[in-house]
């Protein structure tokens, strides 16, 4: 099992964010993009137990991590991970089906996501169902302004290791969202400097 201490520190936060949009008396579907180690997807299974999770990485080592996870807390309301590569076209993620998501979340995955981030939203509007949510967690800009300066510099890094990474605008984010049916609908102040951005996707 691999273990993020970013993940330990920040789990708890994201839970209590998500969990003002579960309703426990019913089930419903939940869909992890570039779930990592593991450690986010099992902490939300033990407790949202309503949420079937179906977590999704391309690196086979974090694959087998989260089958680890999986394992070791004896969690049932979550999926073995799929490989989905968000550059690809939604309808070759894994065979997912249009509209059959009530969540949809991805954590520290938007500011190390280059071309592919237009088909992300493309595809995150085709999974989720009318009504649902998708929740994006991370460091992020506010009007071309990012802060404080460990922001910057995580920005400076990211762009030197692939010029298209580095931490995306807000407005960039709405725009590509309102293009795909998602409405901003809340974004709140985390901490170390992130934010929890919360999507609906618009019911028609």
């Amino acid at each position: 099992m691999l273990v993020s201490p970013m993940a330990e520190r920040n789990k708890e936060n994201i839970l209590e964010v998500l969990a003002d949009y579960v309703d426990d008396t019913c089930s419903s579907f939940g869909l992890e993009l570039g779930s990592g180690t593991g450690q986010h997807v099992v902490h939300f299974a033990q407790a949202l137990p309503t949420v079937i999770w179906q977590p999704s990485e391309i690196s086979p080592a974090s694959q087998q991590s989260i089958s680890a996870y999986i394992r070791a807390t004896k969690v049932t309301n979550v999926r073995e991970p799929l490989f989905i590569d968000v550059s690809q076209p939604w309808n070759q993620w894994a065979g997912l089906g249009q509209s059959c998501c009530d969540f949809i979340i991805i954590i520290n995955v938007v500011h190390m996501t280059d071309q592919g981030l237009e088909g992300m939203f493309k595809g995150i509007g085709q999974l989720l169902k009318p009504g649902g949510i998708f929740l994006a967690y991370g460091p992020f800009a506010i009007n071309g302004i990012i802060l404080p300066e460990c922001n910057v510099k995580l920005d400076e890094m990211l762009q030197a290791r692939n010029p298209e990474w580095g931490l995306r605008d807000v407005e960039e984010l709405r725009q590509l969202a309102n293009a795909n049916a998602l409405r901003l609908e809340r974004m709140l102040e985390m901490p170390e400097y992130t934010k929890c951005l919360i999507f609906r996707r618009k019911e028609f």
